[in-house]
């Protein structure tokens, strides 16, 4: 069966190995003459990258380039890309690369046209409505990994450099426009970004099925995602160069990405403080912390989990399902605790307070508190 599709969600999504060629029509499509391509550091000199340039350039729309994106982009890399931006006259982002590339793709995007900065806008109530939707410039996303799903999201996740809190900034026209799904341009992910990026996805799917809240097209994606990523991340982390493997964590993403709208939960309010405080890479940190969050929820989600191992083909019910979990950490090389991952001496009550405030808590089965947080947050060292 050939992987290749073209797809609405409203997002244009051009799916399919050697789609990348599609770029510089999706961009006049998309009414973008001179894009500014986004993306981090190490994938700036990389060929898929240096190759998409090319393609821009053959087509008369230049080869703007912006790298100076960190693991966990800040608001300073922000406020670099938007100068780059607006000196260079540019009218359009293509968001490149992992969650990273994406999400300060899309922010510069959406600051672009705007006056008031950037925390006026998070993800708290109505903020959004603050934004003056007439100053966002068009959005190509390419993912590079198959993890954050952020090419189909409304959302960016910034880190405050100065408080070290991770941040979502939101608005409904963050969301790309056009998303080219190319598995190839993944083929050369190191393994630990493969497993850390496929963890991700797995997490988004997990917790999106553990939510309490009432979503049943969410809950149908998430059960499903989570057996493309039982079923491809290992063969995919085995051997890069498997594209059926890759095409398949590159949907898995994408679905975990549109479930976790019925919410996530206690691993990414755990991993976004640790990520912010400790620069950990953020697939890897939700991996590491996903078994002591099965445990402490599992008073709640015991029922569900076991019905989800039975759609997976794992026996055993929830404790089957808990073991595959260490047990795929273990063929991916995951570290089995935050001290492994290279933590020492954490800042618990900071990072507590941190986890308290995340927006994920919301969607976290059972309540999570001051006490069951720390307890939390000891069991993952």
């Amino acid at each position: 069966m050939e992987l290749i599709g073209n797809w609405s969600y409203p997002t244009t999504i051009k799916f399919g190995a050697g789609r990348i060629s599609e770029l510089a029509e999706a961009c006049l499509a998309t009414g973008i003459t001179k894009p500014l391509l986004v993306t981090d550091k190490g994938l700036a000199s990389l060929p898929i990258t240096t190759a998409a340039l090319d393609l821009l350039e053959g087509a008369g729309l230049g080869r703007g380039l912006f790298s100076e994106v960190d693991p966990n982009p800040t608001e300073k890399n922000a406020e670099a890309g938007l100068k780059v931006y607006r000196e260079g006259g540019y009218d359009g982002v293509i968001a490149f690369g992992g969650g990273s590339g994406l999400d300060l793709g899309k922010v510069i995007a959406f600051m672009s046209g705007q006056s008031r900065p950037i925390w006026d806008f998070e993800d708290i109530g109505d903020w959004w409505t603050r934004a003056d939707p007439d100053g966002i410039a068009p959005i190509i996303a390419v993912p590079t990994t198959a993890g954050t799903g952020s090419e189909v999201g409304r959302a960016s996740v910034i880190t405050n450099s100065e408080t070290h809190e991770k941040k979502i900034i939101f608005h409904p026209k963050i969301l790309p426009a056009v998303v080219i799904c190319d598995p190839e341009l993944t083929v050369g992910m190191p393994g630990f970004i493969t497993a850390g990026t496929g963890m991700d996805a797995f997490a988004h799917c997990l917790e999106a099925y553990s939510s309490p809240h009432y979503h049943p097209m969410s809950q149908g994606i998430a059960l499903e995602g989570l057996r493309l990523v039982k079923e491809n991340l290992p063969v995919a982390f085995k051997d890069g160069t498997n594209i059926e493997a890759r095409a398949h964590m590159m949907s898995a993403a994408m679905m975990g990405a549109t479930a976790f709208q019925k919410g996530l939960g206690a691993i990414h309010a755990l991993s976004h403080p640790i990520g912010a405080m400790y620069n950990t890479h953020h697939g890897t940190t939700n991996a590491v912390v996903m078994q002591p969050v099965l445990q402490m929820n599992r008073p709640a989600i015991e029922d569900r989990i076991e019905a989800a191992a039975r759609y997976l083909g794992i026996e055993g019910g929830f404790d089957g399902f808990y073991g595959f979990v260490g047990e795929l950490n273990d063929t991916l090389g995951i570290p089995k605790n935050l001290t492994e991952l290279g933590i020492s001496d954490p800042d618990l009550d900071t990072l507590v307070k941190g986890a308290l405030i995340d927006p994920s808590t919301g969607g976290n089965p059972i309540e999570m508190t001051e006490s069951n947080t720390r307890a939390l947050f000891e069991a993952c060292f």
